[in-house]
């Protein structure tokens, strides 16, 4: 079966809701067993709960990706339960809306505590079991304000632009260890956080705005979680074995068809 994860052990960031959700999802139906990082413990736990009666197990640890000492303990675990883990999904992440005068400095280090240093401290941890077994799967989670400028993004974009350029560094230095190392960048996706982010700051105008968002992607539309869940399978699947050190934009023509 192509795209088969079967026996394959998964870390998911992030993984009980979202984009994480839908991997997370997904990768337990292709046969891996799922473990989820998650700070949100009753949408991981839940998440968890669900995958288990569909699927394999799948298991949730409540962990701040930006605490080391936090991510070294969980993931010795994860690597001790059968062969070890083969993939890890760096997806875990924070928003801000701001230019840089009205960024703080508290914005900017909750930023990139979260989206640098989680990246950071998950692939540390990761990488000398990697090693160890001589191969590994990093997918990193970046996006279109990775590339490309969006207005009021300036924190954001700045983490995202990290991200990307950490993939290319990482998929560089762990070649000969046979580890790949790619990102996924998408455009707006439907989530509940989209939701809550419209409803928080649009109140009364939550319809007029969820259409002026699609429109930003030339295509019309948000993207799906299941769409970049998709996308993350085939990366982490042995049809992609010769994919390593890209960017990936998932974007509905964003990048290249704005303007």
């Amino acid at each position: 079966m192509k795209f088969s994860l079967k026996n394959k052990t998964a870390v998911i960031t992030g993984g009980g809701s979202g984009i994480g959700k839908a991997i997370s999802e997904t990768f337990a139906e292709m046969g891996a067993t799922v473990h989820i990082l998650d700070m949100n413990e009753e949408a991981a736990t839940q998440t968890a709960s669900d995958i288990s009666l569909k699927h394999n197990a799948a298991y949730f640890y409540k962990c701040d990706v930006s605490k080391y000492e936090q991510v070294a303990n969980v993931l010795k675990q994860v690597n001790a339960v059968k062969n070890g883990i083969d993939i890890l999904i760096n997806n875990a992440g924070i928003g801000f809306v701001g230019n840089v005068e009205n960024t703080a400095e508290e914005d900017l280090d909750r930023l990139y505590s979260v989206n640098i240093k989680g990246v950071f401290n998950c692939v540390k941890a990761v990488i000398p079991y990697f090693k160890e077994k001589n191969k590994g799967i990093i997918i990193n989670m970046a996006s279109i304000a990775s590339t490309v400028g969006i207005a009021d993004r300036f924190a954001y974009s700045m983490t995202k632009g990290a991200v990307l350029t950490m993939t290319y560094s990482i998929a560089k230095d762990y070649l000969a260890n046979n580890i790949r190392c790619n990102c996924i960048s998408p455009a707006r996706i439907h989530t509940p956080f989209v939701d809550g982010f419209i409803a928080k700051n649009y109140p009364g105008k939550e319809k007029e705005m969820f259409e002026n968002l699609s429109k930003t992607q030339p295509i019309g539309r948000m993207g799906a979680p299941q769409e970049v869940a998709n996308l993350a399978l085939y990366l982490c699947s042995d049809e992609a074995s010769f994919i390593t050190g890209t960017d990936f934009p998932i974007d509905g023509g964003f990048i290249k068809l704005n303007g």
